[in-house]
């Protein structure tokens, strides 16, 4: 499953350019060019990891930095700090409001798209392991097998992805808007009930010869990996 990585930057050709190195790596991808704007997106949903300009219009990186981690749901969200700024003195002062990693402008692509692997292999490992595993199910993502206790478990493109996003956050409950923005992504229209669908036809290859349903339906709020199920196998 993509890392979803956030960019706040008002430099346009260098927020052009991310986009399209880190959506060639293989990221999902969001572009805001101001401060403020970037902070009332960040309380309706959190990425993987901000990419986040110091001097901006509208609130500045650096109080957009503090606000984050005084909030409980961003309070961990990685955060790469980019400016012009080289002092040392204000690379201290960046990374003590709260910033995971800071890089001076300019910097190479190659060098910034290292820094981003490295603090999502630090601070998301799930999202980036070649094996997912719960219970008695496996995900091989290079392979992009699945197999429940050994036996491999034939699913199609939509199951396959719906699972692999549920595996990263076993345990979490997610509603089926959640699911779809996740899964098929938010550009794209999709009735909420497609989520059922989808969730049917998976518990029914998953289930195929097996007493429990790893799947939890939690009426009213959405679907989840039951942790009980991880636990027990």
């Amino acid at each position: 499953m993509k890392a979803n990585i956030l960019i706040v930057e008002d430099e346009e050709a260098l927020s052009l350019l991310l986009r399209y190195n880190l959506e060639s790596e293989g990221y999902a991808v969001e572009t805001v060019a101001r401060g403020d704007e970037a902070d009332l997106l960040l309380k309706e949903q959190s990425p993987d990891l901000v990419i986040l300009d110091w001097m901006l219009p509208g609130l500045s990186g650096i109080e957009l930095c503090r606000r984050l981690r005084a909030r409980a749901e961003t309070k961990r969200l990685p955060i790469i700090m980019l400016t012009a700024r080289g002092e040392e003195s204000e690379r201290v002062r960046g990374l003590a409001t709260g910033a995971d990693d800071y890089i001076v402008k300019p910097f190479s692509v190659p060098e910034l798209s290292a820094r981003v692997r490295a603090l999502l292999r630090r601070a998301l490992p799930e999202r980036i392991a070649d094996v997912l595993s719960f219970g008695d199910l496996e995900v091989d993502r290079e392979k992009r097998r699945v197999s429940r206790a050994g036996q491999a478990i034939d699913l199609g493109p939509t199951e396959y992805r719906l699972l692999e996003f549920l595996m990263e956050r076993p345990g979490r409950v997610f509603s089926r808007e959640q699911l779809l923005n996740g899964v098929w992504g938010s550009q794209i229209y999709i009735d909420e009930r497609t989520v059922d669908v989808h969730v049917g036809r998976l518990r029914k290859a998953l289930n195929r010869g097996h007493h429990t349903d790893p799947i939890r339906t939690v009426r009213g709020a959405g679907y989840a990996l039951d942790d009980r199920f991880g636990k027990t196998g």
